[in-house]
């Protein structure tokens, strides 16, 4: 698996990515740039969709809202302006529960839910980087979702700031109830699109020679 492309061996703020190219997608850690993965695939989009679908209907007329990706996601260290964030990150799909934070550039701050779904490209920086920076910067809730295992790896924030150990969702048990969402269940029986079926070819019939 091809490592992914890194700006320059310098630290970048949003101030830097708004000046980039708008054909090229690329995300701030900390300050180091990392270019975004190929455009995702279908089964990628399929899950992104059908999450929005069963989260957005429940949140009509609530004040919470649901955006999937592109949008821009700053997270800043304290009371900087924006052009001097050093975290910029566009999640899949995420929650905003707090209408302040949701500015014309995107969401400033924690959302309140944010989901990745997992890629070969993106898989360990999903897993370790971003998971990181989540609980740093207070996201109450993170969900990993892996479409060829069709898993569901889930971490909630604790009252001690960190997350706690992941739920772990797979085969029938796949059910899952935001904490920041009181009164919705997920249905990811409804959120994996179909296996895609395989045709078998029946054996030719015996002819005795």
């Amino acid at each position: 698996m091809a490592e992914p492309r890194v700006k320059d061996n310098r630290k970048f703020s949003y101030a830097d990515y708004l000046t980039w190219p708008e054909g090229e997608r690329w995300e701030i850690f900390e300050g180091e740039a990392v270019a975004m993965t190929p455009s995702p695939n279908p089964v990628h989009q399929e899950i992104v969709t059908n999450l929005v679908v069963q989260i957005g209907a429940f949140l009509q007329g609530k004040p919470c809202k649901v955006y999937p990706a592109p949008l821009d996601v700053l997270l800043p260290d304290g009371e900087e302006r924006d052009e001097a964030v050093t975290t910029v990150v566009q999640p899949d799909l995420l929650v905003v529960c707090d209408p302040a934070k949701v500015t014309r550039r995107g969401c400033r701050g924690a959302p309140d839910l944010v989901v990745e779904v997992l890629s070969p490209g993106s898989a360990s920086r999903d897993h370790i980087t971003k998971r990181r920076l989540y609980e740093r910067h207070g996201v109450r809730e993170f969900w990993l979702i892996d479409p060829e295992e069709r898993l569901v790896i889930a971490y909630r924030l604790t009252a001690k700031g960190r997350f706690g150990p992941p739920l772990i969702l797979d085969g029938a048990d796949l059910d899952l109830a935001p904490k920041p969402l009181p009164g919705l269940t997920v249905d990811f029986r409804k959120v994996f699109p179909p296996r895609p079926q395989v045709v078998r070819e029946s054996p030719a019939p015996y002819r005795p020679g």
